[in-house]
Formats: C-alpha cells, sequence, structure tokens
C-alpha cells in the first residue's frame, strides 16, 4: 500500500531523515517508534506533504505521490490524526466530523464511513456533538480526530502520538477502538515514542533513532530489554 524508498527530508540544512525505507501493507499495523527528536514527526509530515521531501520516492498503491499537493494525497486514500489533535476549537465536534467528510468506501469494511458510524464508535461523541471543540477533554478531542479522519474514508490512517497528554484510562479507551478498527482492515501507521498497546496491535515495528531506521522486526518479542534500552532508552 504505502512505501518509503530512501526518503531524505531537511529543515533548512539540518538534514532530519536521512535515507528513510519502510512499508505498510494492506490491513497492516505499523509501529513507529523512537526517541523524542528521532524524526517520527517529520516522517508522517513527509509522507502527507507537509514537508516536502528532497529525494527518494513515497509510493500509494505503487503510484509515486512525492511530488503531490496535501489535498492530492489526502484523494489517494491517506488520512492524518496529527499530534495534538489539533481540531477546530470555534467548531462544534458535528462540524467537525463534517468538515473531514469524503465520500468512498472504508478499506475492508462493509461501508463508508458516516457520521452515524462514527458516533457508534464513540458513544461520547454523540453526546458532545453540538459542544465546541475547545470544551472537550483532552480524551474527547482525541477521538474527534479519530472520527474526523475516519470520515475522509481513508485506506489508511497516520496517527502521530495518539496517547500524548492523555491519561491512562483515556489511553486504553483509544487503543480499544484503534484495535477495532485494525481487525475491520484498516491500514494504520502508529507513530509513538514508547507504548505497550501499539506494540501488541502492530504487524510490524520499526525503530527510527538520528532520522534512520535502526531496527525493525515483525515480532514483538523480539524488543528485548536490550534494544529498547539501546533505541528507546527504556528498559
Amino acid at each position: 500500500m504505502l512505501e518509503l524508498q530512501d526518503l531524505n527530508a531537511f529543515y533548512g540544512v539540518s538534514h532530519v531523515l536521512q535515507g528513510v525505507s519502510m512499508k505498510i501493507g494492506p490491513g497492516e499495523v505499523v509501529c513507529l517508534l523512537g526517541r523524542n527528536g528521532a524524526g517520527k514527526t517529520t516522517t508522517v509530515s513527509s509522507i502527507i506533504g507537509f514537508v516536502k521531501s528532497r529525494d527518494g520516492k513515497i509510493l500509494m498503491n505503487g503510484e509515486d505521490i512525492s511530488g503531490l499537493a496535501v489535498e492530492k494525497r489526502a484523494r489517494t486514500g491517506i488520512a492524518l490524526v496529527p499530534q495534538g489533535r489539533r481540531v477546530f476549537p470555534l467548531l462544534t465536534v458535528e462540524e467537525n466530523l463534517v468538515i473531514g467528510g469524503r465520500k468512498g468506501k472504508a478499506r475492508g469494511d462493509s461501508g463508508g464511513w458516516t457520521l452515524e458510524r462514527v458516533y457508534e464508535l464513540f458513544p461520547r461523541l454523540r453526546e458532545r456533538r453540538t459542544n465546541l471543540g475547545s470544551q472537550l477533554s483532552g480524551g474527547e478531542q482525541q477521538m474527534l480526530a479519530i472520527g474526523r479522519a475516519l470520515m475522509a474514508n481513508p485506506a489508511l490512517i497516520l496517527m502521530d502520538e495518539p496517547s500524548e497528554g492523555l491519561a491512562p484510562m483515556v489511553i486504553e479507551e483509544v487503543y480499544r477502538v484503534i484495535g477495532q478498527l485494525a481487525s475491520k482492515g484498516m491500514s494504520i501507521l502508529l507513530v509513538e515514542h514508547s507504548l505497550e498497546q501499539a506494540i501488541a496491535l502492530a504487524s510490524r515495528i520499526y525503530i527510527m533513532n538520528k532520522g534512520k531506521i535502526v531496527f525493525e522486526t515483525t515480532d514483538p518479542a523480539a524488543l528485548t530489554d536490550e534494544v529498547r534500552e539501546r533505541f528507546l532508552g527504556v528498559g
């Protein structure tokens, strides 16, 4: 589905992504781990088009989308749940969802995502549908950000630090929903600092360090204490 081939990206003269190659297959949950500043968010930003890659390729279903504008990349079936949620604070919950809507059929599911289906997935959003984005808790904003992405009927969702700033019980609820989406065949890139829930869901795990992929596995058991301490700073 999505493949990065030797991707390089810069901020000014700073070489942030240095030959990054990775892939996400149909129905896969891929987890991208790394310390703060490793290049994870830049990878996501490069995929969606916020950061222009200098060379290398970004392939979506075999098509090179590296030169496409953000909105055209979205039309290929990519949706983003950004770091920090970034819901529209002066729009209601329902307006936030509607603004993200796009007709289509969700991959691996029986039909496209609608307001009603998002409300079934997140009953709390139905209860809060007339509240402004600024009136929601952090957990509710994260649910809204995921719901807004689903309304685009994507084939692939990029989730950048979905657990950031959330209480443990809210993280469990968010990951319950992510697991539910994964079980229905949604392709997901999970970008996290370090989180056991993400690792447990992953079909493939990558670790970044200083802008490079330094570790890859399809077996969570391969993330030994030695690997975690070496690349993530945790045991």
